[in-house]
């Protein structure tokens, strides 16, 4: 019996195969042995496997991990929708939409949880795991099939422990949603950071030529998470501490949010995002 431990936020069919590599057998094998009927084809990252309550228990018998401590760590590990006999031991594999597919984990962390059988799986990754802190990997985008190294750009890892403080600020959600929407538009339509992000960008390409040669992507698009998120981070932190809006005006926060972003200045643009977002917001 071997105990596989799961990756924070680890697609369900991720973890499984992952058992079933540990075991040395196929999948459905593995799942047959633990007693579990599967229907259905599929393969992370673009199908997730569905378990009936019954066979989570059998899963987590397998791995020898309690079920509510497997269920945390799984977000997707839920019945099957049409499961109403409890008693049944199922697994059925459902498709999922680009958007909802998961993204290639950390390979070192995974080898390390998997003993050693395995370096691939896939995660959920919350905004604030982006970069794998340790190892200096990452996998902004669920179309790379391998990590992107990323000691070539050494302020991501900063950039992911200030990360966590502002998970710490009662406005963090809020802001890192409106920091982000903010900096992709800037990034799509080359305002502000331009010449930042494109030396990034190239640093990036150039310690991982894969970038270069995923599907019909360009690398631009595929690391653009990546390449924007130290000032997405400053941005979000900025917004979540900024005063209320009687003891503020918006030339005052456009002249701090460049100060603090290493800008002379923020161009006037009566339709950039941030402007829009700062005229409309009250805190």
């Amino acid at each position: 019996m071997f105990r596989v431990r799961p990756l924070p936020s680890e697609a369900t069919a991720s973890y499984v195969q992952r058992l079933a590599h540990t075991y040395q057998l196929p999948l459905p094998q593995l799942l047959a042995g633990a007693g579990i009927t599967l229907t259905g084809h599929g393969t992370p990252p673009t199908a997730e496997l569905h378990l009936s309550p019954a066979a989570c228990h059998h899963i987590a018998a397998l791995a020898r991990i309690p079920l509510p401590h497997l269920r945390r760590a799984l977000p997707h590990l839920a019945p099957l929708d049409d499961a109403h006999d409890t008693e049944t031991a199922a697994a059925r594999w459902k498709r999922l939409e680009a958007g909802q597919q998961p993204v290639r984990a950390c390979t070192l962390c995974t080898r390390h949880r998997s003993q050693n059988a395995t370096d691939t799986a896939w995660v959920h990754r919350p905004p604030h795991r982006l970069v794998c802190p340790r190892h200096q990997q990452a996998a902004p985008d669920p179309r790379l099939t391998s990590t992107v190294h990323t000691r070539a750009v050494p302020e991501l890892v900063a950039a992911h422990h200030a990360h966590q403080r502002l998970r710490r600020h009662p406005r963090d959600a809020t802001a890192w949603t409106a920091a982000r929407a903010v900096t992709t538009r800037w990034y799509d339509h080359q305002q502000h950071l331009t010449h930042r992000w494109h030396t990034r960008l190239t640093r990036l390409c150039a310690t991982n030529p894969h970038l270069t040669t995923t599907s019909n992507a360009s690398p631009a698009l595929l690391a653009r998470d990546l390449v924007t998120y130290p000032e997405t981070v400053t941005l979000a932190r900025t917004l979540a501490t900024l005063p209320n809006r009687p003891h503020r005006t918006t030339g005052d926060t456009l002249s701090l949010i460049a100060h603090r972003l290493g800008l002379p200045r923020l161009a006037s643009n009566a339709n950039d995002p941030l402007r829009t977002f700062l005229t409309h917001t009250r805190h």
